[in-house]
């Protein structure tokens, strides 16, 4: 049996017409389920508030505000210790490396200065060898080749493209 019109009307407690009233009194007479919802809520409706102790509200304003203040302080404290832990492990791992890298300084310098000429000779090799490359490929492929090629980039960009678009773009009416 469908509920959903009739809780949501005796739930809400708003105004409904003369023709969904015939409707849900019609329901209630067949449904035990509504009709226990319609009287509890008619049970809720006439029940007395209790109205709260004296200065309720001000005891409970400070009490969050204290509450506030330990969350604060509790967060604070969680953080410290965490970052402090973190630090001491990380300076129990590093202990030996800055060690042996501040107890002779020719030797990191060498170690930079060594790095430093690897990572500049790399560069340079890598240049060099791409141009080489670059001044080869050209004559080893014919020039139907490059056209195909060329055209099968395009294909895929074009497809790279479409497929985002149709990802990104809002969907339009129902």
């Amino acid at each position: 049996m469908n509920h959903l019109p009739f809780e949501e009307w005796l739930l809400n407690n708003s105004r409904i017409t003369p023709e969904q009233q015939r409707d849900l009194d019609l329901h209630l007479r067949t449904c035990a389920y509504c009709s226990a919802l319609a009287e509890t809520g008619k049970v809720l409706s006439t029940a007395k508030m209790a109205t709260p102790a004296p200065g309720f509200t001000m005891r409970f304003q400070a009490h969050l505000a204290e509450r506030k203040i330990a969350e604060r302080r509790r967060k604070l404290w969680g953080a410290a210790l965490f970052t402090l832990g973190g630090l001491v492990l990380l300076m129990w791992i590093l202990a030996p490396y800055l060690v042996s890298f501040f107890a002779s300084p020719a030797t990191w310098i060498s170690v930079i200065v060594g790095w430093l000429v690897f990572l500049g000779t790399t560069l340079f090799a890598l240049l060099d060898a791409g141009a080489v490359i670059l001044r080869m490929i050209p004559k080893f492929l014919p020039p139907f080749a490059w056209l195909v090629l060329l055209s099968t980039f395009a294909g895929v960009g074009l497809l790279w493209s479409v497929s985002i678009w149709r990802f990104v773009r809002a969907p339009q009416g129902v």
